[in-house]
């Protein structure tokens, strides 16, 4: 059996260039590899364990990602894009999956744990929903239900991984059918890539905290962020030394820029170990290495930005993609439901009523 392989985001803003190095890129490269089945997943009932109150914001930006998808070059005739309220079978699969989990070891997921103290859930004025703490089950649902073996994830989403994995572990061993495909997770290689940080110094970038560079944001938009970026507090004069580390300009140079970029845009310097070594001596100033950053960033988008304008004039084509996608996954995911109800014997066919029939003649 050849690699199947599901990743996702949650629709609740435009993806920004956190995704695209933690995640995009990389699902561009894997869609020329030798797999048999590629998923891209718009988790839209995922995000609204977060969002039940605003269900508009969730379906504004379906459409939202899927042209950030294309825009990146994610092709359609090699991937499967679909929407997950719109496959059946998952919250089924999920019910079934429930009675394989306790809500003690869900409340240990350190994930679940993180969120739930970010959200305030855990404060006493708010309740923890079941929903969010099912979330783990949800995931696992769906990683199953497409038989998927690879799971390219950040990576804070590991420990989802080793719960979905747990419950193919004890499904299968119960019902003594290997019907689950186990599942292994695929980080991005560059360290820096897993969570890029915010422009603000934040060790996340995230769209509530208004730190992102989007990747529809324009070219003067695009030069104001990178110009407003956190660097050294220390490094008050040009000819003051400076600390590379925890520098924010040097952490997206370091997950975004190439040799090739020095020879381009800044020929004084082989590579970005010289860039490094110079700032830390002094005599380099922030607004060099912030205009080099915002070259570098700026060739990255501008194809983006094209790509998103032709897809933007041709939405019915993106409409088309997303209902044929969804329409695929929901008869895969059909057919795996099926095989977890016979396994289980809990498949109540025209086979079963014959057998009754029988036993009570």
């Amino acid at each position: 059996m050849k690699n199947v392989i599901l990743t996702g985001d949650r629709p609740t803003g435009r993806l920004h260039i956190g995704h695209y190095v933690g995640s995009l890129k990389q699902r561009v490269e894997l869609q020329n590899t030798d797999y048999d089945k590629f998923f891209i997943m718009i988790a839209d009932a995922q995000a609204l364990t977060d969002n039940y109150g605003n269900p508009s914001k969730v379906r504004h930006h379906i459409i939202e990602v899927m042209l950030d998808y294309l825009s990146v070059g994610l092709d359609p005739k090699k991937i499967t894009f679909f929407i997950q309220s719109e496959v059946r079978a998952l919250p089924e699969i999920t019910a079934y999956y429930m009675n394989l989990v306790t809500l003690n070891r869900l409340l240990r997921n350190p994930t679940v744990k993180s969120e739930i103290q970010l959200r305030g859930f855990d404060s006493e004025d708010k309740g923890i929903p079941v929903g969010f703490v099912n979330y783990p089950i949800s995931q696992a649902a769906d990683i199953t239900a497409f038989k998927a073996t690879i799971v390219p994830v950040g990576d804070d989403q590991l420990p989802m991984i080793e719960q979905t994995r747990e419950i193919v572990r004890s499904f299968n061993h119960i019902y003594e059918k290997d019907v689950l495909c186990m599942p292994k997770p695929l980080l991005a290689e560059n360290e820096v890539c897993l969570r890029l940080p915010g422009i603000d110094g934040n060790n996340k970038m995230s769209k509530s905290l208004g730190n992102c560079i989007f990747l529809t944001d324009d070219s003067k938009t695009l030069e104001s962020k990178i110009k407003s970026m956190y660097t050294d507090p220390t490094h008050v004069k040009v000819e003051d030394p400076g600390h590379v580390e925890g520098n924010i300009v040097f952490t997206y140079l370091d997950a975004f820029s190439s040799d090739e970029d020095f020879k381009k845009f800044l020929p004084e310097y082989k590579n970005l170990d010289e860039l490094k070594d110079h700032y830390r001596r002094g005599g380099l100033g922030d607004m060099k290495i912030k205009q080099f950053l915002y070259k570098i960033m700026e060739e990255l988008l501008i194809p983006i930005r094209e790509k998103r304008k032709y897809y933007e004039a041709h939405i019915s084509e993106v409409l088309d993609v997303l209902k044929e996608g969804t329409e695929v996954a929901n008869n895969y995911a059909n057919k795996t439901l099926l095989e977890i109800k016979e396994a289980m014997g809990i498949l109540y066919n025209q086979d079963f009523f014959d057998e009754q029939i029988k036993r009570y003649e």
